[in-house]
């Protein structure tokens, strides 16, 4: 019995032997100079893009009133740089125009701490108005009572 397990062992000896033949390992990566300088591109992580451009899309779909994708892209903004003004604005804009009154609120106040200076906090004088707004709504949702309809889909709940 043992001159048959030498005959298959044999063959699979040869049958290995030949793929190695046949088919020989890639050169190693040392001997590739472009795939050196290539590799690092390759492996970066991704990267948000700049918060000025996320207000940008952000502000695009805005407009079209594509709420969840304008809050989606001002999230995305405030996040990438928590100190950018417009950020905030934009957030507070989707936030009053889906009905969250309260987020809406300090969203325009963290915009109005965050500009850079006394000139432009005056500037915002309709952040400030709508601050007083939506603080009046909040207040009166809070008591119960509603003097006004606010436009607002009244099957949203309140925040």
């Amino acid at each position: 019995m043992s001159g048959r397990e030498s005959g298959p062992m044999s063959f699979s000896a040869l049958l290995i032997a030949a793929a190695v033949v046949a088919f020989p390992a890639p050169p190693a990566p040392a001997q590739d100079s472009t795939t050196d300088r290539e590799a690092p591109e390759t492996a970066k992580p991704y990267a948000p893009p700049s918060a000025s451009k996320s207000v940008e899309v952000g502000n695009y779909y805005l407009r079209r009133k594509k709420y969840v994708a304008a809050l989606s892209r001002f999230q995305e903004a405030v996040k990438t740089d928590p100190y950018y003004p417009p950020g905030h604005l934009g957030l507070g804009k989707v936030y009053e125009k889906i009905g969250l009154k309260q987020k809406a609120v300090d969203a325009y106040r963290k915009y109005l701490d965050t500009l850079p200076s006394t000139k432009e906090a005056d500037e915002a004088k309709e952040v400030h108005e709508a601050i007083a707004r939506l603080e009046r709504d909040v207040k009166t949702q809070i008591g119960g009572t509603r003097s006004r309809p606010s436009g607002s889909d009244s099957s949203s709940p309140p925040h």
